[in-house]
């Protein structure tokens, strides 16, 4: 449960603040707690305290100069041995991991001669922090057309070419990737210095998983290289919650760079970049989120650690495990009783993020006004986040939503549907609860 502020938003003049009323006791559907780790039990946050104490809460320095903890170093090694990789290094922030990374990874400069030696062995090569005053030197990305903004403006900033495949549609993918291998760069024709296929694991508007067998099988037919951004999937896919790598059984050495965040699922806050240890040796000194920003909060960094090894169990419990599980179980109960209400909803049956579309612009703030009114928190989605078709409601599970309520919000959600017409599917399902198995959640590997 939660308490909501109520702001006010003037459109015309691009101006919000708040009312003054708040409202208590609402359940919140709207964010990305999928572990419940986000949570105010002082059992569970002793060992958060105490590093409070003993390193208060700021570090006031980068990691280059004296901001480098132990803890810090403690955090890397843990998340490189949870993703099954060689090394990582962890950012304070989710959205810079992404935006200031990619352009130490591509760009237009000219490598300088001890990167092109390194980038024989890795996936490092031209990058723009080479040779000043160089022309562009040809690195192209390819962006799945729904990725999130952080990579979007990644991509922008580094300068390399940018195009656009289609949302997981492996043709156009691989249409893309053919003309680029066979007819190189445009006017010279030479060949791309470094083609880099960006995805997500999870798309936070769309619910849908990325196909990363197709992609990983495609990525070494054209001798591409792979970035995955599992901000949204790291933690809640999976058997034992170590993202879509581990959903479909794939070796995580197959993934060139694998990019994830603490804002999610570990109730933190920043992200990582994990890899070889040859391109996190690199980033450490061309990052300029490694080189400019302010080291991880010392509390944050201890949220990490221990919901982490929850996960693992290395806390000696088997509650993290618990938490994954049970994430799944409610996705699907879920997901299941929404297509049997006639609702349409977008994504994979294993993504805890849920839009059910609304489709009229005009239906959004009302569907809002009127959840919120009966105490269910809810985002709501339009134009120009989606196309202006495809307004929708994004609900996010979390472990920490008992059945009670979920059926409490399956409940009013089923009154408001059809109080706004929002039923607009014709597939025929069950409507007999005894006919879905409660016990019966299994994760596909």
């Amino acid at each position: 449960m939660i308490c909501i502020f109520c702001i006010s938003v003037a459109a015309h003049v691009l101006t919000s603040g708040l009312t003054g009323r708040t409202i208590h006791d609402v359940i919140n559907m709207g964010s990305y707690n999928y572990l419940g780790f986000a949570e105010n039990n002082a059992d569970f946050l002793k060992t958060v305290a105490d590093k409070t104490l003993q390193y208060g809460v700021g570090v006031c320095s980068t990691r280059q100069e004296i901001g480098n903890l132990s803890i810090h170093e403690d955090l890397e090694l843990l998340v490189a041995e949870f993703l099954g990789v060689e090394s990582s290094m962890t950012y304070g922030m989710g959205f810079a991991t992404n935006s200031m990374n990619i352009p130490a990874l591509v760009g237009k400069g000219q490598a300088t001669p001890e990167q092109a030696s390194l980038c024989k062995q890795s996936f490092i090569g031209v990058t723009a922090t080479g040779s000043p005053g160089t022309k562009s030197r040809g690195c192209l990305i390819l962006s799945d057309e729904l990725n999130h903004t952080s990579l979007i403006l990644g991509a922008r900033l580094s300068g390399a070419t940018i195009r656009v495949f289609k949302h997981n549609n492996m043709q156009s993918l691989e249409k893309m990737l053919r003309e680029a291998v066979s007819s190189g760069q445009p006017r010279t024709h030479r060949p791309w210095k470094k083609i880099l296929i960006m995805v997500e694991g999870i798309y936070s508007m769309e619910g849908s998983v990325v196909r990363l067998p197709e992609i990983i099988a495609l990525k070494k037919k054209y001798k591409a290289y792979l970035y995955l951004d599992e901000a949204h999937s790291i933690g809640a896919v999976g058997p034992t919650g170590r993202g879509v790598t581990e959903l479909f059984d794939l070796n995580p050495a197959d993934v060139d760079v694998m990019m994830g965040t603490f804002t999610k699922s570990f109730g933190a806050a920043g992200g990582y970049i994990a890899g070889k240890k040859e391109l996190v040796d690199y980033l450490r000194i061309h990052s300029h989120s490694a080189v400019y920003a302010s080291a991880m909060s010392p509390p944050v960094t201890e949220q990490i650690l221990r919901a982490m090894k929850c996960i693992m169990g290395k806390d000696g419990s088997t509650e993290g495990i618990r938490r994954v599980r049970q994430l799944a179980e409610n996705t699907r109960y879920f997901r299941a009783r929404l297509k049997e209400m006639g609702f349409i909803i977008y994504g994979n049956d294993d993504s805890p993020v849920v839009p059910i579309l609304l489709y009229m612009p005009g239906k959004v703030v009302a569907f809002a006004r009127e959840m919120l009114r009966r105490k269910i928190g809810v985002v709501v989605v339009g134009f120009p986040a989606t196309p202006i078709t495809e307004a929708r409601a994004r609900f996010c599970l979390s472990a920490g939503h008992t059945r009670e309520m979920l059926n409490q919000v399956l409940h009013h959600l089923n009154e408001v549907g059809d109080a706004l017409c929002l039923k607009f599917s014709r597939q025929k399902f069950s409507c007999r609860p005894d006919l879905f198995d409660e016990t019966d959640f299994e994760l596909h590997s």
